[in-house]
């Protein structure tokens, strides 16, 4: 009833034409008034007809010119903003900003247990370069090295290798290696960690990296010595670079090639071995190794690079040394 009510008040002018349109029918067919009042009546209900078109007329003017205002005043917003929407939308704007940033997020995946050999095993099948930077290379030496060689030799392709170490005729950094490697674990099994045996692994790897040079035709190495260490690895592929600790049990860091931060740690192992001390790996050439280097060549060949042996190393330390290096084992094996 409220909404016939509220029809009626809305369209009041057409109700009363109609009312007055059926009475007068009414009334002319009983005979009841004369035709001059039923013409009258005619004319009246034409008024109030008339009235309600004009009426509705001047809404839709109304109307139209209230749409026109509105689309004026949007048009007038719109080109004020269009300058913010540049800020927004622009190749420096809010949005690419966000965008650059919810990328960031994405350009570093945690490696997490077993994750972390099996992003390295296909890191070291189709590269065509590798540059290592960490502590000794015992890891790099046992399997990085020997593996990467193997896969080129596949493809017939060249590998370009790069290592960066401890310097093991530096006394201090080896003190402060084998005492950050012992408080990791100071109750592990196996061999402890002392300075004669970090010189021993760093040793090694410059070994192991010269006996492979003198066999393969397609390796290019470059061996650094640092000064400085570093509790993290770092191993940079072709295709991507993982970042690893010592321990085996903490999450690794894989950053692709596509990605910002992998350029980033490229310049920066670049910086880094330029910064570090160089071992002429070319005066290996004048001291062959046989497969089984002797001690005599060992000691020859570190004579030669500028790395003399300590003094208190005798030729069972020598032999053990070629035995890291010739038969090392994969450590996180």
């Amino acid at each position: 009833m409220a909404r016939l009510f509220t029809w009626v008040v809305n369209n009041l002018d057409a109700f009363i034409g109609l009312v007055l349109a059926v009475t007068v029918a009414v009334l002319g067919l009983t005979n009841t008034v004369s035709q001059d009042v039923v013409n009258s009546a005619i004319l009246l209900v034409l008024a109030v007809l008339a009235q309600a078109v004009l009426r509705d007329r001047l809404r839709r003017e109304t109307a139209q010119q209230e749409v026109r205002e509105v689309m004026r005043a949007t048009r007038d917003r719109l080109t004020e903003l269009v300058p913010q929407m540049h800020e927004i939308t622009g190749p420096d704007g809010a949005l690419n900003r966000a965008r650059e940033a919810i990328d960031s997020v994405s350009m570093v995946r945690v490696l997490h247990g077993s994750e972390v050999g099996r992003a390295l095993a296909e890191a070291r099948q189709h590269t065509d370069s590798w540059a290592f930077k960490g502590g000794t290379g015992t890891f790099t030496r046992a399997v990085t090295l020997p593996q990467c060689l193997e896969h080129a030799r596949r493809r017939n392709a060249t590998l370009s290798f790069a290592i960066e170490i401890i310097d093991p005729t530096d006394e201090d950094v080896c003190e402060r290696y084998a005492r950050f490697r012992r408080s990791l674990d100071p109750d592990a099994p196996g061999e402890r960690w002392t300075v004669d045996r970090t010189r021993k692994e760093s040793y090694a790897t410059v070994l192991a990296a010269c006996w492979h040079l003198q066999r393969s035709g397609l390796l290019t190495v470059e061996v650094r010595l640092s000064a400085q260490m570093t509790t993290f690895r770092y191993d940079l592929s072709s295709s991507c670079v993982i970042i690893t600790q010592e321990n085996p049990q903490t999450p690794a860091l894989r950053i692709d090639r596509r990605e910002l931060y992998y350029n980033r740690f490229n310049i920066e192992l670049d910086y880094s071995r330029k910064q570090s001390r160089r071992v002429p790996i070319e005066a290996a050439a004048a001291v062959k190794l046989d497969d089984e280097p002797s001690v005599e060549q060992v000691r020859k060949l570190f004579a030669a690079l500028g790395l003399p042996l300590p003094r208190s190393f005798g030729d069972r330390e020598v032999a053990d040394i070629v035995g890291r290096a010739l038969q090392a084992r994969n450590p996180y094996a």
